[in-house]
């Protein structure tokens, strides 16, 4: 129980932190004009995002309260977590800090300005996604929800493809031609 209180406590304290620098750079794009193009599933995400780590926690502590054996169940299991967990966290602040200050949870639009194709969105288009899809395995993981853990992240992830077909959509104008 006590393993499940200080993981949700972590990322708990990191989706808070996250979500200030998010709201302090979505304060700074629109006072240069950026605009929240309509139609982003944003609202879908942030909570099942929340939610996903919500309900994992409580699998996980229930498991522990209730000496419930978890499929999982080894101490190496919670180890890969951490390191999948801590992995996925590098690379999504690899993204943000590639982005700097047009970062959010939001997709802001500023016109004008190219996209970013410098830190890893010169190998993938959407690198925080594919960390944030790590962030939710590797909790699950610590967490000891195995059942939760799946469905909240196959839940999020079904709304992340909605938001990636958003994003691709409204941020194709932006990219270079072809040669």
């Amino acid at each position: 129980m006590n393993r499940v209180a200080f993981v949700f406590a972590v990322v708990a304290g990191m989706m808070i932190a996250e979500n200030r620098l998010s709201r302090r750079n979505e304060g700074t794009l629109r006072a240069r004009g950026a605009v929240v193009p309509p139609g982003d599933p944003y609202v879908a995400l942030s909570a099942l995002y929340v939610g996903a780590f919500i309900a994992m926690a409580f699998e996980g502590a229930w498991r522990a309260r209730n000496g419930a054996p978890s499929p999982t169940g080894a101490p190496a299991w919670a180890l890969s977590g951490a390191l999948l967990f801590a992995a996925s966290k590098a690379l999504k602040y690899w993204a943000i800090s590639a982005l700097g200050d047009r970062w959010s949870f939001r997709v802001i639009v500023e016109p004008g300005r190219p996209l970013v194709n410098s830190g890893p969105y010169r190998y993938i288009a959407h690198p925080n996604y594919v960390a944030v899809i790590g962030e939710l395995v590797g909790a699950a993981m610590m967490l000891g929800a195995p059942y939760l853990g799946v469905i909240g992240t196959l839940a999020f992830g079904a709304a992340l493809a909605a938001r990636v077909r958003f994003e691709s959509r409204v941020l194709a104008p932006m990219r270079p031609a072809r040669k």
